[in-house]
């Protein structure tokens, strides 16, 4: 295997945690809307994601960061042609951001209501958009001779794209329901598993088809392994959410996410972005890749700096591992104290007999 292969590899490595932690990420921000019921309620389902959502989007730096340096010529074109889709996502994600931050900043119902707002529709677009971009890489785009895209948005917006979007969309929230019931307790857990139950299926039925199009029009035997792991793993989260195993749940509606998207992947290989003009123009690890050295050069700092990054991450998830419920939110409900026993009433003082009446004088 050369150097070019390997950061194929690495690459798709990136791609596949960004979307298994940014999943559940975005798959709670969606369900700010329908699964909670109050302020304080929301504020149970961001504060679960509280701590590590930003670390979550370190994920997508890092593979944004790799795809320039190992293949320069796939981020020009990718960039380039995928240009409104990828703004509109990075738009998202700093207003997303900034919507975490200021929300408690002030105490007005207004101004919370709108960054609440906020957090819904920059979560659910986000989740929506990544899949249509990353269906249009695996199908295929309008690429010219000059390693140029030369379509038009229109194009990007196929029906295989936005199928794929809302693949994405129903599995992230299936995987960030999972998430919710894992991490709260009390009634709020009890409506996210059954949120869950609603979105898994629908993602069953919408990934699925998915799958099996990509299957045939670009899979291969590898691929389809991936396909069976995921429908495998799709069906035994269902089970056990079902079952109120959420550990289990999560576990494998992550590996649901990590195998569909290695999928796309193994489907996409040795290609990094097919033309549809001409299948001698398409970008591949080896015309795509940046040179030797460089390649060597990467692999060096990646070696040395990416376990440090997982294994801080992964304290980062140890230390807020606890559930949280609306009992631990400030000003949130709290179960009313037993009444105390009443004192028992003083006695009354003894009253004084009445002084005799004198008997009034005669005339």
């Amino acid at each position: 295997m050369q150097l070019h292969d390997v950061w194929f590899v690495l690459i798709a490595v990136l791609w596949i945690g960004y979307f298994f932690l940014e999943g559940f990420d975005f798959g709670i921000g969606v369900l700010t809307k329908p699964l909670a019921r109050n302020t304080a309620e929301r504020r149970v389902l961001i504060n679960t994601i509280g701590p590590v959502w930003d670390g979550n989007e370190v994920w997508l730096l890092t593979a944004g960061g790799a795809t320039f340096a190992a293949f320069p010529d796939w981020y020009a074109t990718l960039f380039s042609g995928f240009y409104i889709p990828l703004l509109a996502i990075l738009v998202c994600l700093i207003v997303r951001g900034v919507a975490f931050e200021y929300r408690a900043k002030r105490d007005g119902a207004r101004w919370q209501r709108n960054w609440e707002e906020a957090i819904f529709w920059t979560s659910l677009v986000p989740a929506f958009l990544w899949g249509v971009v990353f269906a249009d890489i695996v199908r295929g785009v309008d690429i010219d001779a000059q390693k140029n895209y030369v379509g038009g948005l229109a194009d990007l917006l196929n029906p295989y794209a936005l199928l794929g979007g809302l693949v994405t969309l129903t599995l992230f929230t299936f995987h960030g329901a999972v998430f919710a019931a894992l991490k709260t307790v009390g009634e709020i857990r009890e409506r996210a598993r059954g949120a869950a139950l609603r979105a898994g299926l629908a993602a069953a039925v919408l990934a699925l088809v998915f799958l099996l199009w990509t299957q045939a029009d670009s899979g291969n035997g590898r691929s389809l392994v991936a396909l069976a792991v995921a429908v495998l793993a799709l069906a035994g989260a269902l089970v056990a959410n079902q079952l109120g195993r959420e550990g289990w749940a999560f576990v494998l509606s992550g590996a649901t996410v990590v195998a569909a998207v290695a999928m796309l992947f193994l489907a996409l290989f040795p290609n990094v972005m097919p033309s549809t003009l001409n299948p001698a123009w398409s970008l591949t690890v080896g015309n795509a890749a940046s040179s030797p050295y460089t390649l060597k050069l990467m692999t060096v700092v990646a070696a040395v700096f990416t376990p440090l990054v997982l294994l801080y991450q992964g304290w980062t998830y140890w230390v807020f591992r606890k559930r949280i419920g609306v009992q631990h939110i400030p000003g949130g409900h709290r179960p009313a104290a037993p009444a105390a026993p009443a004192a028992p009433a003083a006695p009354k003082a003894p009253v004084a007999p009445a002084a005799p009446v004198a008997p009034a004088d005669r005339a």
